[in-house]
């Protein structure tokens, strides 16, 4: 069974009359049930299809934060062989909020940079819910220059609320950390590919997503601010989250018209969550294909390229 979201109750009801109907064919009863299953089935998944045709940017935000939705070290496992983690920032410490380190995409050797929001509540309060401080930031600016002095394309995976607004983050100098990263990627001399596999927070976001190709999976979000940030400076009430979410136009669909990306990666339908193994082969196919269009490609040429993609968004609004 699936978590389910609050709009997803029509679909809930009837997986669960499913269960319950299979859960009553298993027992020695006597009891022929498959013609009521199969009638539910094709209503539970009319009534699925229907929803996600149809999905608000709120409901799609709670799509990009389903706690069952695939996570970096996911990708990382089924998409890099031999990926061998890096640790530290060689100043302060380790962010278990940011994944980095190197391995072989497709049996190229590539440097792989991540956001992870953890799997349970132990792993998501030590990677601090995919928030990143500094020293996580700092860390991603050694990966980064390490590629670029060994000439390996890099893969980013975004999935952050933001970076963490602490008081200690603050005082290590979050925002400098941020422009830094920021700075690195669009200063590299090789091949950079990011995808918002979930939600894409503010400059937590786009530190490592300053990429030659961006792309987002089909219900991500990507935004300068969370919608219930944004409804409190607005309008100090953080209540209105659906209507800034709606007018912030974060949805990939909007985002793919302003040139903001290049692509959207289609989920399965009901999420990524309701087949995971699908949605990962599908974005390490875009990942390919990206990689495959910037082969061969100099250093000057993927810097101005990147640049010029940069510039280039808003001017056609």
């Amino acid at each position: 069974m699936y978590s389910y979201l609050e709009f997803e109750k029509p679909v809930a009801d009837l997986e669960g009359k499913i269960q319950e109907l299979r859960a009553m064919s298993s027992e020695e009863d006597g009891v022929g049930t498959s013609d009521e299953v199969s009638r539910l089935e094709k209503r539970a998944s009319d009534a699925l299809r229907e929803i996600y045709a149809n999905l608000t940017p709120w409901q799609k935000t709670q799509v990009a934060r389903h706690p069952d939705r695939p996570h970096c070290l996911q990708y990382v496992s089924k998409l890099i062989e031999d990926f061998t983690p890096l640790a530290g920032d060689r100043s302060f410490g380790e962010d278990h909020a940011i994944i980095a380190g190197l391995g072989r995409f497709n049996g190229e050797a590539v440097a792989i940079i991540g956001q992870e929001k953890g799997e349970d509540t132990q792993d998501r309060i030590k990677r601090n819910f995919g928030m990143a401080r500094p020293e996580g930031y700092r860390k991603a600016v050694r990966i980064v220059e390490m590629a670029d002095r060994f000439g390996l394309p890099i893969i980013s995976l975004v999935d952050t609320a933001g970076a963490y607004p602490g008081i200690g983050a603050e005082e290590r100098g979050q925002a400098e950390a941020i422009a830094r990263s920021t700075d690195a990627f669009l200063g590299v001399g090789v091949p950079t590919v990011s995808v918002i596999i979930g939600e894409g927070g503010s400059g937590g976001a786009i530190a490592i997503a300053a990429a030659n190709k961006v792309f987002m999976l089909e219900h991500a979000i990507y935004s300068v601010i969370s919608p219930e940030g944004a409804a409190s400076i607005l309008w100090r009430d953080s209540a209105r989250a659906k209507e800034a979410a709606t007018a912030m136009k974060i949805t990939a669909q909007d985002l793919l018209r302003f040139g903001v990306i290049e692509g959207i990666i289609k989920e399965p339908m009901g999420g990524a969550h309701r087949a995971v193994d699908d949605v990962i082969n599908m974005t390490g196919q875009r990942i390919d294909a990206a990689m495959q269009e910037m082969a061969g490609q100099d250093a000057a040429s993927l810097r101005h390229a990147r640049r010029e993609k940069f510039l280039e968004i808003g001017r056609s609004l």
